[in-house]
């Protein structure tokens, strides 16, 4: 794209420019669900800072280019870093290295420097903090002064030590990250749960380390390789050869391929060998490291807004190639999302045979105008999922015609509704068979139905034995036919149709969730039941009186109506209630309900629950769960190591109560608490 010429050109390029990267920031930081290569948004960045360059005015604080990235998660509690912790700029070649060292010797005011030359592994950012020699606090990057406290899931993590060599007082920093191995096994799973696979590496150990219950981090096999000291009570390195050597002396794992680097000949040199290396690691990696060695020098080189200046991160080439277009299909997923995706003349690509990529959604497809029949230039997002990065326009046929997402489900055929202002079209029948799998899993789920037994393997042979069709065959299973099921017999058909029965008498939010309706989650489902009392009343509200109920917007109001307009869906409803599965609500008694229409947070390790146990126990006793305090708040619970907003709670003069009266609370309100 040309440069803007005029300050009015440029004012309007830099707002698209900021609004394409805060939706690309927070797909990437916030989701962990990127839709560009990382060279694609460090291409917009920069466009940005040079508007802002040529036109000073232009420049606000909130602009992208001002800030680190990443807002910290909801349901985390977070904390202040005692010295920033700022991202990397970016290389992409030798010229762009040369030109870093040239300002950065010249700010020194020397003529050479020694550097630390290191793998940029694909992961997150942790800091980690010992006491004593004990390992006190985890926490992640956030926006670089704030971070996120994941303290309990650092703590599965078996490369990090729960306990130093030696007792000693530090904060070290350092990525975590996925290897290969278990990363592949994880989007096996995924992919193998209709789950969309995570982009890279980076997203898939910042969605594991960012979980809130640690049990399912440790499983998942995430490790750490810590690159730089920040102080150490007794200690002062000169050097960062000599930082990292005392890390690994208390027991830190570093990476073994960092190297001292006598000028940047040696950089490039490790950079290229590294290349040629990196498919054989056990890791993924997207470049290297460059960092001043001197740490005195490091203080005086000092730091932008954004980025120290004594560390750049120099940046291999995203791998493409390119291929032809054979045809495109509409793939439909568990909620019915429809996504396009390109099937490719397989063509290898950062050795793997790539025949299929993502067009991501009907926006992006008609952004790139990708049609059957062109030759397109691909890459791996992240290195991992390929995607169609533009169209060789020169070699498109004559005669070729846009694509155009189907209007109806292509699988059943019912009407594939895109609502304003999303990207994507689902479809709108909850009985379609490409969603049926991952629906009766939802379904059966604890937060819905909670039918125990009723798993991936067992789901696989009810489907494929078309012995259910939708979640009301469930109640008309009996037991010789679940007995002939491989792995089962008559004891295991018994107990499943025992819970299944039991399923009958669940109240009518955790039906109403257990539906899956678009944006109808377990809150929403909760306050639905409550203002409507049934399902025939429900589905019977129009979306006006859907959307008066407080905290239920727009969006949701639509959806609802969709599902009740669609006949197949009617009907679905109706035979659950001939099976008898409860479509009314059972009303608490207003006096039993402490919880009620109270909004409360929750901080801290609570005993005996997670916190998505408590949270959902809570809603479920008519309390909403809110994720940070304000005047509004009601009381607050507090856990153990509650930190800082236990400290704002008090500030605020709001009502704090621990575990003890927490359990008294649900006990009271009718609840199971625990013994």
């Amino acid at each position: 794209m040309s440069k803007p010429g005029t300050a009015r050109e440029a004012s309007r390029r830099a707002r698209e420019l900021r609004e394409s990267i805060a939706y690309h920031r927070k797909r990437y930081y916030v989701d962990d669900d990127p839709e560009i290569s990382d060279e694609a948004y460090d291409r917009l960045e920069r466009e940005l800072l040079e508007i802002e360059q040529r036109f000073p005015s232009l420049r606000s604080a909130d602009s992208p280019s001002q800030r680190v990235g990443g807002e910290p998660a909801r349901g985390l509690a977070t904390f202040r870093h005692s010295t920033p912790l700022l991202s990397l700029d970016n290389a992409y070649g030798e010229a762009d290295l040369r030109e870093w060292e040239t300002r950065l010797l010249k700010v020194l005011g020397v003529e050479r420097a020694r550097y630390v030359v290191e793998p940029k592994v694909d992961g997150l950012s942790v800091s980690v903090h010992y006491r004593d020699g004990v390992l006190e606090r985890g926490v992640t990057r956030g926006d670089g002064t704030v971070g996120e406290d994941v303290t309990a899931n650092v703590r599965t993590i078996r490369s990090i030590p729960l306990g130093l060599v030696r007792p000693t007082t530090l904060e070290a920093r350092g990525e975590v990250f996925l290897p290969r191995k278990a990363f592949d096994r994880l989007n096996r799973e995924r992919v193998a749960g209709d789950e969309r696979p995570f982009a890279n590496p980076r997203n898939a150990a910042a969605g594991q380390l960012r979980r809130l219950d640690p049990r399912v981090t440790a499983a998942i096999g995430l490790d750490c390789f810590f690159y730089g000291l920040v102080e150490c009570e007794g200690r002062a390195p000169r050097t960062h050869e000599q930082g990292l050597a005392l890390l690994r002396d208390l027991g830190l794992s570093t990476n073994p391929l960092n190297q001292g680097c006598d000028d940047l000949n040696d950089v490039l040199e490790y950079f290229a060998r590294l290349e040629r290396e990196r498919d054989g690691l056990d890791y993924e990696i997207d470049g290297v490291v460059v960092k001043l060695d001197d740490l005195a020098l490091r203080e005086r080189a000092g730091a932008t807004a954004k980025f120290p200046r004594w560390a750049i991160a120099l940046k291999y080439a995203a791998r493409q190639a390119t291929t032809s277009v054979l045809r495109i299909v509409v793939q439909v997923g568990r909620t019915g999302k429809l996504t396009p995706v390109a099937e490719l003349e397989p063509v290898q690509l950062a050795g793997t045979t790539v025949s299929r990529a993502t067009l991501h959604n009907e926006d992006e497809v008609r952004r790139k105008d990708v049609r059957v029949g062109d030759t397109v230039l691909i890459e791996k997002a992240g290195e991992i999922i390929p995607q169609v990065v533009q169209i060789v326009e020169s070699a498109r046929a004559a005669g070729s015609r846009p694509f155009r997402m189907p209007t109806l489900c292509p699988v059943c055929s019912a009407p594939a509704v895109r609502e304003p202002e999303e990207v994507a079209r689902h479809c709108t029948n909850a009985a379609c068979p490409a969603q049926l799998r991952e629906r009766l899993l939802h379904y059966a789920s604890r937060g819905a139905m909670d039918i125990q037994g009723l798993g991936q393997a067992l789901v696989e042979q009810l489907t494929s034995a078309e012995l259910v069709r939708d979640v009301a065959d469930l109640y008309g299973l009996d037991s010789a036919a679940l007995a002939a099921l491989e792995r089962m017999g008559a004891k295991s058909a018994d107990n499943l149709l025992a819970q299944i029965e039991a399923s009958k008498r669940r109240p009518l939010e955790r039906l109403l969730y257990g539906l899956g309706i678009r944006h109808v989650g377990q809150r929403a489902a909760q306050l639905l039941a409550r203002a409507f009392g049934s399902m025939e009343q429900l589905l019977g509200a129009s979306v006006e009186e859907l959307a008066a109920v407080d905290e239920i917007g727009p969006k949701t109001a639509a959806a609802l109506r969709h599902f009740a307009e669609h006949p197949a869906n009617g009907e679905l409803v109706r035979r659950l209630g001939a099976a008898g599965v409860a479509l009314r609500a059972t009303p608490r008694p207003a006096a039993a309900e402490p919880f009620a229409g109270k909004t409360i947070v929750l901080t801290g390790t609570l005993p005996g629950r997670t916190r998505e146990e408590a949270k959902a126990l809570a809603e479920s006793l008519g309390a909403r769960v809110a994720a940070s305090l304000s005047r509004k708040t009601d009381f607050v619970v507090a856990g153990e190591a509650a930190g800082s907003k236990l400290l704002r709670a008090r500030e605020l003069g709001l009502e704090v109560i621990d575990a003890d009266e927490f359990e008294r609370r649900i006990a009271q309100a009718g609840g199971r608490a625990l013994a």
